[in-house]
Protein backbone atom coordinates (compact mmCIF):
# COMPACT_ATOMS: atom_id res chain seq x y z
CA UNK A 1 0.00 0.00 0.00
CA UNK A 2 1.19 3.44 -0.91
CA UNK A 3 1.26 6.76 0.91
CA UNK A 4 -0.83 8.33 -0.69
CA UNK A 5 -3.46 5.44 -0.45
CA UNK A 6 -3.04 5.32 3.48
CA UNK A 7 -3.52 9.06 3.65
CA UNK A 8 -6.33 8.86 1.41
CA UNK A 9 -8.12 6.15 3.47
CA UNK A 10 -6.95 8.11 7.08
CA UNK A 11 -9.19 11.25 5.46
CA UNK A 12 -12.08 9.28 4.53
CA UNK A 13 -11.94 7.75 7.95
CA UNK A 14 -11.47 10.92 9.73
CA UNK A 15 -14.46 12.50 8.03
CA UNK A 16 -17.13 9.73 8.63
CA UNK A 17 -16.15 9.78 12.20
CA UNK A 18 -16.54 13.30 12.03
CA UNK A 19 -19.84 12.88 10.40
CA UNK A 20 -20.48 10.10 12.79
CA UNK A 21 -20.19 12.79 16.14
CA UNK A 22 -22.41 15.29 14.26
CA UNK A 23 -24.95 12.62 13.56
CA UNK A 24 -24.99 11.55 17.08
CA UNK A 25 -24.99 15.34 18.94
CA UNK A 26 -27.96 16.27 16.70
CA UNK A 27 -29.84 12.91 17.86
CA UNK A 28 -28.96 13.11 21.35
CA UNK A 29 -29.21 16.69 22.11
CA UNK A 30 -30.80 18.41 19.26
CA UNK A 31 -33.68 15.97 19.13
CA UNK A 32 -35.25 17.23 22.84
CA UNK A 33 -36.04 20.24 21.17
CA UNK A 34 -37.94 18.96 18.21
CA UNK A 35 -41.36 20.00 17.79
CA UNK A 36 -44.36 18.13 20.02
CA UNK A 37 -46.43 19.39 17.83
CA UNK A 38 -48.63 16.84 15.18
CA UNK A 39 -47.18 16.57 11.59
CA UNK A 40 -48.78 17.91 9.08
CA UNK A 41 -50.72 14.15 8.05
CA UNK A 42 -52.21 14.20 11.41
CA UNK A 43 -53.38 17.86 11.60
CA UNK A 44 -55.14 17.56 8.16
CA UNK A 45 -56.59 14.52 9.18
CA UNK A 46 -58.24 16.34 12.25
CA UNK A 47 -58.80 19.34 10.67
CA UNK A 48 -61.08 17.70 8.24
CA UNK A 49 -62.06 15.32 10.45
CA UNK A 50 -61.03 11.83 9.20
CA UNK A 51 -58.94 11.18 12.26
CA UNK A 52 -62.09 9.47 14.14
CA UNK A 53 -61.13 5.81 13.11
CA UNK A 54 -57.27 6.44 14.49
CA UNK A 55 -55.52 3.60 16.40
CA UNK A 56 -52.38 3.54 17.59
CA UNK A 57 -50.18 1.20 15.39
CA UNK A 58 -48.63 -2.36 16.11
CA UNK A 59 -45.67 -0.99 17.80
CA UNK A 60 -46.95 1.61 20.40
CA UNK A 61 -45.62 -0.57 23.05
CA UNK A 62 -41.75 -0.70 21.78
CA UNK A 63 -38.96 0.59 23.73
CA UNK A 64 -38.68 3.93 21.78
CA UNK A 65 -42.20 4.18 20.57
CA UNK A 66 -43.04 8.02 21.22
CA UNK A 67 -39.56 9.29 20.41
CA UNK A 68 -38.71 8.65 23.82
CA UNK A 69 -37.17 5.37 25.83
CA UNK A 70 -39.43 3.23 28.17
CA UNK A 71 -38.67 3.13 31.39
CA UNK A 72 -36.12 6.55 31.39
CA UNK A 73 -38.04 9.05 33.70
CA UNK A 74 -35.80 11.98 32.31
CA UNK A 75 -37.59 13.42 28.86
CA UNK A 76 -34.24 14.93 28.02
CA UNK A 77 -32.40 11.69 28.03
CA UNK A 78 -35.42 9.22 27.23
CA UNK A 79 -35.42 11.57 23.87
CA UNK A 80 -31.63 11.89 23.53
CA UNK A 81 -31.28 8.05 23.85
CA UNK A 82 -33.88 7.41 21.25
CA UNK A 83 -31.89 9.25 19.16
CA UNK A 84 -28.53 7.98 19.57
CA UNK A 85 -30.06 4.33 19.31
CA UNK A 86 -31.67 5.16 16.27
CA UNK A 87 -28.56 6.56 14.73
CA UNK A 88 -27.03 3.30 15.76
CA UNK A 89 -29.80 1.30 13.97
CA UNK A 90 -29.49 2.75 11.25
CA UNK A 91 -25.57 2.95 10.21
CA UNK A 92 -25.49 -0.59 11.32
CA UNK A 93 -28.73 -1.54 9.01
CA UNK A 94 -26.74 1.04 6.25
CA UNK A 95 -23.58 -0.93 6.98
CA UNK A 96 -24.60 -4.40 6.73
CA UNK A 97 -26.88 -3.69 3.25
CA UNK A 98 -23.59 -2.33 2.20
CA UNK A 99 -21.26 -5.25 2.60
CA UNK A 100 -23.76 -7.48 1.03
CA UNK A 101 -24.51 -5.16 -1.88
CA UNK A 102 -20.46 -5.04 -1.95
CA UNK A 103 -19.96 -8.98 -1.73
CA UNK A 104 -22.81 -9.88 -4.09
CA UNK A 105 -21.67 -7.20 -6.47
CA UNK A 106 -17.50 -8.64 -6.72
CA UNK A 107 -17.39 -11.89 -8.77
CA UNK A 108 -16.37 -15.22 -7.43
CA UNK A 109 -12.63 -14.35 -8.49
CA UNK A 110 -12.00 -11.11 -7.16
CA UNK A 111 -13.06 -8.87 -10.05
CA UNK A 112 -15.89 -6.61 -9.87
CA UNK A 113 -19.28 -7.89 -11.38
CA UNK A 114 -19.36 -5.50 -14.41
CA UNK A 115 -15.65 -5.33 -15.39
CA UNK A 116 -14.73 -6.47 -18.93
CA UNK A 117 -13.06 -9.80 -17.39
CA UNK A 118 -16.47 -11.10 -15.75
CA UNK A 119 -19.08 -9.86 -18.52
CA UNK A 120 -19.84 -13.13 -20.88
CA UNK A 121 -19.74 -12.74 -24.73
CA UNK A 122 -16.59 -10.41 -24.03
CA UNK A 123 -13.34 -10.84 -25.73
CA UNK A 124 -10.52 -11.80 -22.71
CA UNK A 125 -7.76 -10.97 -24.46
CA UNK A 126 -5.90 -14.35 -24.88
Amino acid sequence: MTNDTSNHRTRNRNILLAFLVVALLLAGGVSFYASSQPDGLNKVAADKGFDVNVRDHDLSGSPFAGYGTTGVDNPRLSKGLSGVIGVGITLLLGAGLFLVVRRRGSGGDGTAAGSADSRPGQATGT
